[in-house]
């Protein structure tokens, strides 16, 4: 019987509504406000410039922020700002906020060409280097804030979710179980800590900087890659499948065999896990050496 959905699980069918309708509401909020405070700042300076123009400004500039978000969100992925590798990435992302200053500054100059060019104008953006330099330090402020929003966002995510570590060696005396092949792995969720045995994870799946155990119907994020995780899990029990997933041969039901060589691993709780043709072989021999009928390749 599958247990009953906590709120990460009932978020999950609006997640993505709420993270693309998030950042559509800040730009939104972010352009409107700014359009203001830019048309009262021209009326006051009497300047000759049109109200039309500062709405095109924030206009441009926003549609610009909203090709770089994604950008920045699969970037994080790649190089998070956690509490031991915060030091080894930064780097990374302060090179980044170039790229991204060249990006949104270039992006927007050109979208400002266009809509000047509909009034029969145009854009005189100044000097190049004064623009980029003055623009530059507006970006890395907001590059900053994105990236502190996303990584927050995540933490929460991995509160919700329950985050899975592995059970460390006590400071005096012997380990009640085996450290490098762990039996049981400590979840964290909201404050409470419990015990998930190794035998009841029914497969993994690498996600970024993380690996997901997933647990009957529920999956744990476990700081670790693929490959790391593969050599502590005993092999008589889980199998590598694919570069991003591990099963537990217990929970296989069916092996589906595909054309193109690969196969479809169909579990016990009815999901199905791709099996990529340079492990179907193993897995086949591996199933084969533990008379699992479950495990035959179906036809």
């Amino acid at each position: 019987m599958t247990a009953p959905a906590g709120a990460y699980e009932r978020y999950q069918p609006w997640r993505r509504w709420v993270e693309v309708g998030f950042w559509l509401g800040v730009m939104l909020l972010n352009t409107v406000s700014n359009t203001i405070i830019a048309q009262t700042d021209v009326a006051r300076g009497r300047n000759g410039i049109a109200p039309w123009e500062p709405a095109v400004w924030e206009i441009t500039s926003s549609i610009l922020w909203l090709v770089v978000v994604p950008c920045v969100v699969v970037f994080s992925r790649r190089f998070p700002l956690y509490w031991d590798t915060w030091r080894r990435n930064l780097k990374w992302h302060v090179l980044a906020t170039v790229v991204v200053c060249l990006i949104h500054v270039g992006g927007m100059m050109a979208l400002r060409q266009l809509a000047y060019a509909t009034q029969g104008l145009t854009y005189d953006y100044g000097p190049w280097g004064e623009v980029f330099v003055y623009e530059y330090l507006k970006d890395f402020r907001s590059y900053a804030s994105i990236l502190l929003t996303i990584e927050a966002y995540r933490l929460v995510l991995r509160r919700l979710q329950g985050e899975v570590s592995l059970l460390t060696a006590p400071d005096e005396g012997p380990a009640v179980e085996p450290i490098d092949r762990p039996e049981r792995f400590l979840v964290r969720k909201l404050g409470r800590e419990f015990l998930v045995a190794a035998a009841d994870i029914e497969w993994l799946q690498a996600s970024g900087n993380y690996v997901n155990l997933n647990v009957k119907g529920r999956a744990y994020p476990l700081r670790s890659t693929i490959a790391g995780i593969e050599a502590r899990l005993d092999p008589k029990r889980f199998a590598r499948v694919h570069r991003s997933y591990l099963v537990n041969l217990a929970c296989i039901a069916s092996i589906e065999p595909l054309e193109s060589g690969d196969a479809r691993l169909h579990l016990v709780d009815g999901t199905v896990v791709p099996c990529s043709r340079r492990f179907r072989a193993d897995l086949r021999d591996r199933a084969g050496a533990a008379e699992q009928p479950t495990l035959r390749e179906s036809a």
